[in-house]
């Protein structure tokens, strides 16, 4: 009789930041899972791959993001690099309370009112980009619904947020794309280059626009953080301000842009719910829970243990770095039954694709709202829209998705094919 064995951790993990794991990582979150909920990789790390200590590592206070002072300690030379400095300036890489008087100036743009009332403009901004959508593919030429509509839905509804004018949105997508390797763990300089020119790019950019607020201000989220800044310095630093709103740009728009993209991708699998979600309005915040579940914007995060912790049982030494697979954690199958399967009706899903927490991604609201709004109005204008080619993807482990998703968007509903009218 033979046993199989699951391989050790540490080998998982390697495999894991492989180009043919980061394509396929999750045989490998499975294969981790085999050793427990919490698993100890090597002295001074562990991964979190069950959903119960994936969600519990997210609430804990005493688990720390990386800030400043870690970095310190595990990238010495991590202030030579602008794209980390960016980041580390920014809700994202702070602990309080730093992090808290941050979120709290930041929160009031996220509201549920605030966020219920921008959903005509989001339908607006939906149906002009299925026009387009429409005119580029009316002759049957292939579309990349990412370029086309993807990337530049969420990103003209984070602009109008900001305060962004449109016709500086076009170059966001390039630089975000770069600068967003910043977050992937890398430390290497050659790997760091691009994230750092876009940093700079995006730095003054939004120095420069913080300039053209101060002196006129709108009715935006760029003009009320200057508005706090200058009130009491002691609220905002120029460098927060500025590490906060390439952060909220990049967040804005890139997680939603990949929400999308995962959203179709699994319409074409599924042609059964796809068929069912322009018709029925109570199916479209399930598919979106389900598709976070399946196939979330983000599948990792990282905390490091400030003293020691009990973590449901298992003992997490001060300064263990803990690696929270958040994709692993949404396919525990203690927590949702055939993991693997894409069901939008699946009761109670509460994926851990935003995190949760003090560090809950503050624009989740409105990423929901924008694919729930969105996939269903795509697929009732383009009844039959069908992939065109190969996707391509992006090589990332943090946040993954894809580069190119080319599509044919058939005929509108009640138009003939050519040379066979309408009896």
């Amino acid at each position: 009789m033979t046993v199989s064995v699951p391989p050790r951790p540490r080998e998982v993990l390697t495999a894991l930041v492989s180009p043919e794991g980061r394509r396929d990582p999750y045989p490998l979150y499975d294969a981790l899972r085999a050793h427990g909920g919490l698993v100890p990789v090597k002295p001074g790390l562990m991964a979190a791959v069950g959903y119960a200590e994936c969600s519990r590592a997210l609430r804990e206070p005493r688990l720390l993001v990386q800030d400043a002072a870690s970095h310190d300690a595990l990238y010495p030379n991590w202030r030579s690099h602008s794209s980390l400095r960016g980041f580390t300036n920014s809700v994202l890489y702070t602990n309080p309370p730093d992090h808290s008087r941050m979120r709290r100036l930041m929160s009031g743009a996220f509201t549920p009112r605030r966020v219920a009332g921008l959903e005509p403009a989001v339908v607006r901004m939906t149906d002009r980009l299925l026009d387009r959508m429409a005119r580029l593919g009316g002759d049957g030429a292939p579309v990349d619904f990412m370029a086309e509509f993807a990337y530049r839905l969420p990103v003209a509804v984070i602009g109008a947020m900001l305060g962004v004018p449109d016709d500086d949105q076009i170059w966001f997508r390039a630089a975000v794309e770069h600068v967003t390797v910043a977050l992937e763990g890398v430390s290497r300089a050659a790997d760091l280059a691009p994230a750092d020119r876009a940093m700079d790019e995006l730095a003054a950019y939004f120095t420069a626009l913080i300039g053209r607020r101060r002196r006129r201000p709108a009715d935006d989220l760029i003009s009320a953080l200057v508005q706090a800044h200058d009130s009491d310095g002691e609220r905002f630093t120029e460098d927060e301000l500025v590490g906060n709103l390439v952060l909220l740009l990049a967040a804005g728009f890139d997680t939603t842009t990949h929400l999308l993209g995962h959203g179709l991708q699994l319409a074409f699998a599924h042609p059964e719910w796809a068929a069912r979600l322009p018709h029925d309005p109570r199916l479209a915040a399930g598919y979106v829970e389900e598709t976070l579940r399946i196939a979330p914007p983000v599948h990792a995060t990282s905390r490091i243990a400030g003293t020691e912790v009990d973590l449901l049982g298992t003992r997490v030494p001060a300064g263990t770095k803990v690696l929270v697979l958040l994709a692993a954690g949404n396919r525990d199958p203690r927590r949702f039954p055939e993991p693997h399967r894409f069901d939008p009706a699946r009761p109670d899903v509460q994926p851990l694709s935003f995190g949760a927490g003090a560090h809950f991604c503050l624009g989740a609201p409105l990423a929901r709202m924008e694919a729930r709004l969105a996939l269903p109005r795509l697929l009732a204008r383009f009844p039959g829209l069908a992939p065109a080619g190969t996707p391509t993807l992006r090589d990332r482990l943090v946040v993954p998705g894809h580069d190119e998703l080319p599509v044919t968007v058939g005929r509108p509903p009640g138009k003939p094919a050519e040379g066979n009218p309408r009896r």
